[in-house]
């Protein structure tokens, strides 16, 4: 049952209408998104909550934990609604120490494929977004090899969507000349904008761009003409930031995440705030 009333209202993502206002499970992880939660029954009720919102669009990834949040995903809310997406990434993994290595060899990615599909309850995954960069900025070079392989499991059946994560322009058309991308994920807020032209040009194709990190990540956003704008409005400068990014570009969709209901309730409400014409150039000045 989507909601055209959370902030934002809905992006069309390929053949998937979607909330802006999305979810993103990483946090339903233990500390360092390693190992499981101190409360499970917690993170299955914020999963509940999400929907119950009206939030239709869950981002998650295998590698949290590992396994912990598609498994928690799985235990709360399948089966599924007819309309909720969840959107998942492969390309990367957990090792003992908690470590994110790359896993973009072919038997790597079908592998992490499956792995999704049987952990969340699947038959064929919605949206699966390739990350081929670092941990906040993309590392240059063809991704041919692994977009190619996901492409040929979408063939199969396996997948509806293709997107990409952490990655730079020239990277998104080399995989748009092997199959469409629906979305791309990486790195950005009001203080980190080096993405802007590519903001811009996938709104131009419809394509939609998702922030992570959209409040600062592991960083919390540090900024002046922030902290001065959300004093004005008697807002929090998150609540700010993360109504700005709305009102960025129409394609831009929005994955904060929490382990907390009331956490959650605050993120879709701090979304929705009204920012003001002389709010938004002083927001749009900052670099």
């Amino acid at each position: 049952m989507t909601s055209t009333s959370l902030p934002g209202g809905t992006f069309r993502m390929g053949d998937l209408t979607v909330t802006r206002m999305g979810y993103g499970a990483m946090q339903l992880a233990g500390p360092h998104v390693f190992g499981p939660p101190a409360d499970r029954a917690a993170a299955v009720a914020v999963l509940r909550e999400a929907v119950d919102l009206g939030i239709n669009h869950i981002d998650t990834a295998d590698y949290y934990g590992p396994y912990v949040t598609n498994e928690i995903i799985r235990e709360a809310l399948h089966p599924y609604p007819d309309d909720l997406h969840i959107v998942t990434k492969v390309g990367a993994l957990r090792d003992a120490e908690g470590n994110w290595p790359p896993a973009l060899a072919p038997e790597q990615l079908r592998q992490a494929v499956h792995d999704n599909l049987d952990r969340l309850g699947l038959d064929v995954l919605d949206v699966v977004n390739l990350r081929v960069g670092g941990f906040d900025r993309p590392t240059p070079g063809s991704i041919e090899e692994p977009f190619t392989v996901l492409a040929e499991l979408q063939q199969q059946g396996l997948i509806k969507h293709l997107g990409l994560s952490t990655v730079n322009a020239e990277q998104v058309a080399e995989a748009q000349s092997i199959a469409p991308v629906v979305c791309v994920q990486n790195f950005y807020n009001i203080a980190n904008r080096d993405d802007d032209p590519l903001v811009d040009s996938l709104a131009a194709q419809g394509v939609a761009y998702v922030p992570y990190f959209p409040l600062g990540g592991f960083t919390p956003l540090q900024s002046e003409e922030l902290q001065a704008v959300a004093a004005r409005l008697e807002a929090t400068p998150l609540a700010v930031a993360l109504a700005w990014l709305l009102h960025r570009s129409p394609n831009i969709l929005l994955i904060p995440g929490t382990s907390s209901v009331a956490h959650l309730r605050e993120n879709v409400a701090a979304a929705a705030l009204a920012l003001p014409e002389d709010a938004l150039a002083e927001l749009n000045s900052i670099d």
